[in-house]
């Protein structure tokens, strides 16, 4: 009977499972049609291909993990009251200085504001948790982080209408400026770790990676304040392209692993000269074992160097069609290449060698010193076919 009883619950679960699926499906693909629909006359074959693309892409991520159909459903709704708050101002950008909901809650500038605030407040609330060894402290640091990504992927989406509501010849996908790839930055490092996270079944590297993400911050909000860099402007005409659609994501899940990678590195190193100094450490105690957090770095690293990789490739497409040369050594292109090759050594060293442990993981935060200069300090200190980054 007992055998019988599980039989039938566990196919109840595979239908129900099933049922939930196939209503995932088609709700990103009536979305998607909706949105084809709604802009199709401001896309051409490219921007149609990356919708499809995108569409066939969100519904096999949600399959694989569930937590993103959560995230988008609430994305969704947020997103529907933003553009239902322009709607019924006229579609006036001046409404997000007036509307309720638009001034404090869903115009980019203000999600943006939400955002900022959450992921410190994550970072802060996921230290309380591990010092504390409290269960409950660590969930509400993960609703913390969640809620970052949702305001910041929504901020993002507004944005994107903004830009047109300005001006129609302004309207591009907000992946173009310093400003609005630091943001994209912080999303996708976050969304990656939150991942690793539910996969690894321990929150104790949340402060860790938080303060990668809560540096960020910190640019964003001087950008912002000093620098004004939230004023949506129009693009240069290298960056009107549909390969900024593909190009820049992909860059930046590389990014984001290469950060996620140092920062546990570099708890990493901290548990391990904690277990050296005391073998019972209270401290090592909580974090997850060396040999997990070792396999993480290189998890992440191999997930970097592949997109980085095809963001690389990616980009000397672009770059033979706007300038008509696939590679020119811009000072932009050159330091990619130098965080390609960084990478491709790390992993070369680990698979061939079998490095494990202290000297990959002080490497993995070198590396993060490299990318960042790659990422930020190229746009500060150099010139050259990239400069319309510059800070």
């Amino acid at each position: 009977m007992n055998t019988l009883n599980s039989t039938i619950e566990t196919n109840y679960g595979n239908k129900n499972h099933l049922i939930r699926e196939i209503i995932w499906a088609a709700l990103v693909a009536i979305g998607s049609f909706l949105a084809w629909q709604e802009f199709n006359a401001l896309m051409g074959l490219y921007e149609d291909a990356i919708l499809v693309g995108a569409t066939v892409g969100l519904i096999m991520l949600g399959r694989f993990w569930p937590s993103i159909r959560t995230l988008s459903y609430f994305i969704t709704a947020l997103t529907l009251l933003a553009l239902w708050s322009y709607s019924i101002h006229n579609n006036q950008i001046s409404a997000n200085e007036h509307a309720f909901f638009l001034r404090f809650l869903v115009s980019s500038q203000s999600a943006f504001m939400w955002m900022s605030a959450l992921y410190v407040m994550a970072m802060a609330t996921y230290f309380f948790a591990l010092f504390n060894k409290s269960e409950f402290t660590g969930k509400v640091a993960s609703t913390l982080a969640w809620s970052g990504v949702t305001f910041g992927l929504v901020g993002m989406l507004v944005r994107w209408r903004e830009s047109y509501l300005i001006n129609p010849d302004y309207g591009h996908i907000p992946v173009s400026s310093l400003y609005e790839v630091f943001i994209l930055f912080t999303v996708i490092t976050t969304l990656l770790y939150l991942y690793y996270e539910q996969k690894l079944k321990t929150r104790a590297m949340g402060g860790f990676v938080m303060l990668v993400v809560s540096a960020a911050v910190a640019f964003i909000l001087w950008y912002t304040f000093d620098r004004h860099a939230y004023v949506i402007q129009p693009l240069v005409p290298a960056l009107k392209s549909y390969w900024m659609k593909i190009h820049v994501p992909a860059n930046f899940i590389g990014y984001g692993s290469f950060s996620i990678a140092a920062m546990v590195g570099f708890a990493y190193l901290l548990t391990d000269s904690a277990v050296k100094k005391n073998p019972n450490s209270e401290f090592a105690a909580r974090m997850p074992a060396l040999e997990k957090m070792d396999d993480l770095m290189y998890k992440a690293i191999s997930l970097g160097f592949g997109f980085f990789t095809i963001a690389t490739i990616l980009g000397a497409l672009w770059a033979a069609e706007a300038w008509g040369g696939y590679w020119s050594w811009d000072p932009k292109e050159t330091w990619a290449l130098i965080v390609w090759l960084n990478y491709a050594a790390w992993l070369h060293i680990r698979m061939s060698k079998g490095w494990r442990g202290r000297p990959m993981a002080y490497w993995a935060l070198i590396g993060l010193l490299v990318t960042t200069f790659a990422f930020l300090g190229v746009n500060m200190f150099l010139s050259g076919l990239h400069s319309y980054g510059e800070l």
